[in-house]
């Protein structure tokens, strides 16, 4: 595979984005075993990923949200990526900090994450104390508490994920095998925080470990939450910890010209849009089409297999049994997603590159969210004969859900990790920083 070659010169008097990302390339690439350590911070990052996707839906509904209105609180991912990621990337590409330009940034998503959590499991019981009535099924208080903490951590992994993905692409130094090689142990590392998060959200007694977390205005299931995100914050800060203090970020020198006569973050996004060569702008239209499909799947997995599959309403037994065989499901997945991401480069090079490893695997995709409607149509037909099917799905049904969490761990791996080792590759050919790399804003 062949990157594309610049279409300008580099010019070292302008201060540009290419200046940048000629500054973080130099030198020789680093050892995989520190590639490796900062690719373990994905584990953290996709641990409380995976509870806020299979749990906090089902949760904002306990909280009285309705269920069409949970997708607009959903809206934050998509924006905050959109916004988020560009100016961090854009400030790390340039900091000038004796720390290194992306650590900083690293720390201060890891230390937001853990108060972004500890809000969403306290916000029933801050409600309660606020004025909450429990009584009703509505409590306008713990939604807006969850609303915040909410939206602080998705901004917060964004925070986190580009600056830890451009860290990557440092280290790799422009080697594009070990670009790939880096994105795969990203991918790996974000599986492994799948099978920890979801797999910690299917148990149900996971508060006794944590007595206190159960109160008079958090249930079982609040407590259950409260718990996950106790173990979460945990296994992020030892992580990015860990990663920071053993990875040395190499401090960038203070630039020559002054910062108000460089160009703004989205002056200069908007600008290098117009430098893009044709394979980057495919780039970004197969991954933005990518995503449309996958956030419905991210955002109402369990809630599909809680309404849909076992028939059940947020509130009831048959809700509760559904969501966490859901959360079984995307274990299942996560489990497929690890072994395929350490996988990339050898199938990859029997398919005759990644690129076309990367259609293959869309085609897959297509074919895993089409079981959704026959999985759906065979439950229901299901419950019309017999009323007694609500919660109790037959083994056939139960085994096609299973069947279809474990087929999407396919194109997931790919997805976590091709797009974004293609997109390093060709923003370091044509010129542009790792950080402010447009297409990290496609996939919102």
């Amino acid at each position: 595979m062949e990157a594309p070659s610049p279409t300008k010169p580099i010019d070292p008097t302008k201060p540009s984005i290419t200046t940048l990302s000629v500054e973080g390339s130099q030198g020789e690439p680093s050892p995989l075993r520190k590639m490796f350590a900062v690719a373990s911070i994905a584990a953290g990052i996709q641990f409380g990923w995976a509870l806020q996707l299979s749990l906090l839906t089902p949760y904002v509904q306990l909280l009285g949200v309705p269920h069409a209105a949970a997708s607009f609180i959903w809206l934050c991912g998509p924006i905050s990526g959109l916004v988020v990621q560009p100016i961090v990337g854009y400030y790390s590409d340039r900091s000038t900090s004796r720390y290194g330009r992306r650590r900083p940034f690293i720390l201060g998503g890891a230390v937001a994450v853990a108060i972004a959590v500890f809000l969403i499991g306290y916000a029933a019981d801050i409600g309660y104390s606020a004025g909450d009535d429990i009584t009703k099924k509505t409590r306008p208080r713990a939604v807006a508490v969850f609303v915040i903490g909410f939206w602080i951590l998705d901004v917060a992994n964004n925070m986190l994920q580009g600056p830890c993905r451009a860290f990557l692409a440092d280290l790799a130094a422009g080697d594009q095998r070990k670009t790939r090689i880096a994105n795969g142990f990203f991918s790996f590392f974000m599986a492994v925080g799948n099978v920890l998060g979801y797999a910690a959200g299917s148990f149900s007694g996971l508060h006794k470990i944590f007595p206190f977390t159960q109160t008079k205005a958090c249930d079982v299931f609040c407590a259950n939450l409260k718990s996950c995100f106790f173990f979460s914050i945990l296994l992020l800060l030892f992580l990015s910890t860990v990663a920071l203090i053993y990875v040395k970020d190499k401090p960038v020198a203070a630039r020559a010209v002054q910062e108000d006569a460089q160009p703004s973050c989205f002056f200069q996004l908007f600008g290098a849009l117009k430098e893009l060569k044709r394979p980057m702008w495919m780039l970004m239209l197969v991954t933005a089409v990518n995503w449309i499909g996958w956030f419905p799947y991210f955002l109402f997995d369990t809630d599909w297999m809680g309404r849909e599959v076992y028939g059940g309403t947020a509130g009831e037994d048959a809700y509760a049994e559904g969501v966490r065989v859901g959360s079984l499901g995307l274990m299942i997945n996560a489990v497929v997603l690890g072994f395929m991401s350490l996988a990339v480069e050898p199938l990859g090079r029997m398919v005759g590159g990644v690129k076309r490893l990367w259609g293959i695997v869309n085609f897959i995709l297509a074919i895993g969210f089409g079981m959704t409607v026959v999985i759906t149509k065979m439950a229901e037909h299901q419950r019309h004969l017999n009323p007694a099917a609500v919660g109790h799905p037959s083994d056939g049904v139960k085994i096609g859900s299973m069947v279809f969490f474990a087929v999407l761990g396919v194109p997931l791996a790919i997805t976590f990790s091709v797009p974004f080792a293609l997109a390093s590759i060709y923003s370091s050919a044509s010129g542009a920083g790792q950080g402010i790399n447009q297409f990290t804003t496609c996939q919102n």
